[in-house]
């Protein structure tokens, strides 16, 4: 086992991660704190959603990708022979940019999804599942009233908030999210950046964004990535007010990306 922070929940060592011949992350180290949310900014195409899908090992599904290096999860290689992917998926969540709530479901349906997965589940226990998933989201005093509706009948951002509902339901460790709020409209934005300061309390948030002011409120901790590399990380308030690079000072007050 390797040696990392007291209280890391996510180290990434000299990682690699390569499609055919592109070469699209290079050796990233990195660590994420327990119960932290930490930011990945950068331009589009710089590694951010390649970073954030190796920690759920999403490209084991792409045939052209090849990882190599670490990514511990308390500790433990989730890429060693002895790691089951589906039961570390269990422990970390994803989080996808458009709202993806299943459609032939129902709001009930889509919460205890992955739940029944694993195994037979009481409806007394799943009620309640579904119950606080949906007060976790802010979303069961809008649909306590109509659960057996389709998901595809809510609006934008409360199907966002259903797929994060959905995500907590099998009680995750880590939640990913990549650009969570990108298809949303402002106030269906605040609700979710909102509910991300709520999570922390219980989660390990890491999130890819686009938007560096949302970046700046959200987080604790912001990776700055260019060209598949890490630049910078550190305090949030740091990288935005004081960063020790050039490329990251250059970024943030937009001179290029």
């Amino acid at each position: 086992m390797s040696e990392v922070t007291m209280d890391a929940k996510i180290t990434l060592e000299q990682l690699n991660v390569h499609f055919g011949t592109n070469h699209a992350v290079k050796d990233v180290t990195m660590t994420m704190a327990t119960n932290s949310v930490s930011a990945i900014i950068g331009p589009s195409g710089c590694g951010k959603s390649t970073v954030l899908r190796s920690i759920n090992r999403m490209h084991d599904l792409t045939p052209s990708a090849r990882v190599s290096g670490a990514i511990l999860l308390d500790g433990e290689n989730i890429y060693c022979k002895e790691c089951d992917p589906v039961t570390m998926r269990r422990r970390v969540g994803m989080v996808f940019q458009k709202p993806n709530p299943f459609p032939a479901m129902s709001i009930y349906d889509n919460v205890v999804a992955g739940y029944k997965l694993n195994g037979r589940a009481r409806r007394s226990e799943m009620d309640g599942i579904v119950e606080q998933s949906l007060q976790r989201v802010s979303l069961w005093d809008e649909v306590k009233d109509r659960l057996h509706v389709n998901a595809m009948q809510l609006s934008g951002g409360q199907q966002q908030r259903l797929c994060i509902a959905r995500t907590i339901a099998v009680c995750p460790e880590v939640i990913l999210m990549d650009e969570p709020c990108s298809a949303l409209d402002p106030i269906s934005t605040l609700k979710v950046e909102e509910l991300i300061d709520e999570l922390k309390e219980k989660y390990t948030i890491v999130i890819v964004t686009h938007n560096m002011q949302q970046a700046a409120r959200v987080s604790d901790t912001t990776a700055f990535f260019y060209l598949g590399e890490l630049i910078e990380m550190g305090d949030t308030k740091k990288i935005f007010t004081n960063p020790e690079k050039k490329q990251t000072e250059d970024y943030i007050t937009g001179r290029f990306g």
